[in-house]
């Protein structure tokens, strides 16, 4: 199961998610999501945890409790709606090469 989690401190790490998970079981991955202008924590993160009940209790456990000094939102992860792929644009004609030449210059 996929967990979504939010609240997060600007410098928790994966692995400190990962810490807090794995106090209920088992936690095939962990990621903070970054920006990707700035390199700080957007503050939000995902854990998957390959059992669903020790996910749901991981859930009721961590959801309002204070991690790093914040309080945590966590709950299960909606999924995400397929994007349709984006229609590809047709080429540009390449324009013509300008047919003014600067005059060179003679000494």
């Amino acid at each position: 199961m996929k967990i979504f989690v939010a609240k997060l401190a600007f410098k928790t790490t994966a692995e400190d998610l990962r810490a807090l998970f794995e106090q209920f079981g088992e936690v095939e991955s962990c990621k903070v999501i970054m920006d990707h202008e700035t390199g700080r924590s957007k503050c939000y993160g995902f854990v998957e945890m390959p059992n669903d009940d020790e996910a749901y209790k991981a859930i009721v456990e961590t959801d309002e409790t204070v991690f790093m000094g914040n309080e945590l939102q966590v709950k299960k992860s909606r999924p995400q709606p397929a994007t349709p792929p984006k229609p590809e644009k047709p080429a540009r004609p390449r324009r013509p090469h300008h047919p003014y030449v600067p005059p060179v210059q003679e000494e």
